[in-house]
């Protein structure tokens, strides 16, 4: 009994490693999103088959920037991050990528997203982890996040036959893109000292708060306009 129960606490733990370095919060908001947006053009059943062949593909995301990262998190002795907390090994996070990877592709195909929904979603996965490879730290960090959000509404309108209207593809983008400078502040003096210069980074605090608002602001204008 004694056995089970240590079984039970480190699959828990480990577990609840891979969740958290999947970047919980913005992985749960990804995926409400995609459900609620889902159930307006398929089925309850669909919806749920859809968001759990983004959640893969945001697995794969997530997991992969915080193993790419890990030097730069452990040198600013990020202990929220798993890896860095020793709560995951970085070999778990190398294997458990390609799982979700395969498993999201798949998900997808056989899924109502179908061959045309499945290359949006791809382009969506490849372009969010070209920015944990190398985009973050230049001119063109926000590039992926109109690429990877801007996706998630034409992937679910293509599997359903249709075009997403133009004023929420343009929501998508300009609140994800808000999130992104907003996202970088707290981390920025480090960031800067470490050599991570994407594009809020070079702009700096102010400038990243001003960009960030004008964004909401304009999301907020299309949504009201639409």
């Amino acid at each position: 009994m004694l056995n089970t129960y240590v079984m039970a606490h480190r699959i828990g733990k480990v577990l609840a490693g891979l969740l958290q370095a999947a970047h919980f919060g913005p992985t749960v908001l990804v995926c409400t999103v995609t459900f609620l947006l889902s159930l307006t053009q398929f089925s309850l059943s669909q919806a749920a088959a859809i968001t759990l062949a983004i959640f893969c593909g945001q697995l794969v995301v997530g997991w992969s920037n915080d193993l790419i990262d890990f030097p730069l998190d452990r040198a600013a002795v990020r202990t929220q991050k798993p890896l860095v907390a020793a709560k995951l090994s970085r070999t778990l996070l190398k294997r458990s990528i390609p799982v979700a990877f395969v498993a999201a592709i798949t998900l997808s195909l056989i899924g109502p997203l179908g061959v045309k929904g499945t290359a949006i979603h791809l382009l969506g996965i490849g372009s969010a982890t070209l920015y944990n490879i190398k985009l973050k730290s230049t001119v063109l960090s926000v590039a992926p996040y109109v690429i990877s959000f801007g996706a998630l509404p034409w992937a679910i309108y293509v599997a359903a036959g249709k075009h997403p209207p133009l004023w929420l593809y343009l929501a998508f983008i300009l609140f994800s893109t808000s999130f992104h400078f907003l996202n970088v502040l707290k981390d920025l003096e480090w960031d800067l000292s470490q050599g991570v210069l994407g594009l809020p980074q070079r702009i700096g605090k102010r400038w990243s708060i001003a960009t960030a608002a004008l964004l909401m602001a304009g999301g907020v204008l299309d949504i009201i306009l639409r």
